[in-house]
């Protein structure tokens, strides 16, 4: 085409254009997690040992692991929450466990949480995180610590380092799944 055959594009009025529909809104609601939730907990998790180097486990855990775990966190007054999306699907969850198992670290927790894939990276690790501090808190534990893998967990280690949690130490190698060597960074929160 020559260059005097040229005419400028011509854009539709503003009111003759067709609408651009909204964003869908990612809604979702923080509860306590209970026991029926259990089987969307393992399928979330599962998830991660399958598929990421989030989670060093390599087996997938049962229902029967999880209704366990859940019982005896339950037992010890531990928080355990699950996320809720608006048409009811679990979406993610985070709990605290012990950190050891003598009694003088009976104030002491690990954070876990995890997210189901279409729900990363809208702000629910956060909301999760911080409710979930706010609950361990009322549950008088005095100290958070969370054990994050060094590669392939970057967001997991910033989400923690925004909520006051600092770098308190490092294990190289200690880790080896997907045949390669993971180390862990272990970070540590006190709660006032």
């Amino acid at each position: 085409m020559l260059e005097e055959e040229y005419q400028p594009r011509r854009k539709l009025p503003a009111n003759l254009r067709p609408p651009v529909p909204p964003e869908p809104v990612f809604e979702y609601t923080i509860r306590p997690a209970v026991a029926a939730d259990m089987p969307y907990v393992r399928e979330i998790y599962n998830h991660y040992v399958a598929n990421t180097v989030v989670t060093l486990d390599e087996d997938a855990m049962t229902l029967k692991e999880w209704k366990t775990k859940f019982a005896w966190l339950s037992k010890l007054d531990m928080p355990f929450l699950v996320a809720i999306s608006g048409s009811d699907q679990v979406i993610g969850f985070a709990y605290v466990s012990p950190w050891k198992q003598k009694a003088a670290y009976r104030r002491t927790v690990e954070d876990s949480i995890y997210l189901g894939p279409a729900a990363t990276g809208k702000g629910l690790g956060k909301a999760l995180l911080k409710q979930l501090l706010a609950d361990s808190k009322a549950a008088k534990i005095k100290e958070v610590l969370a054990v994050v893998v060094d590669k392939g967990a970057e967001g997991s280690i910033r989400l923690h380092e925004s909520f006051g949690f600092k770098e308190v130490g490092r294990l190289g190698k200690v880790g080896f799944k997907f045949n390669r060597w993971l180390g862990t960074v272990l970070l540590q929160k006190h709660l006032k």
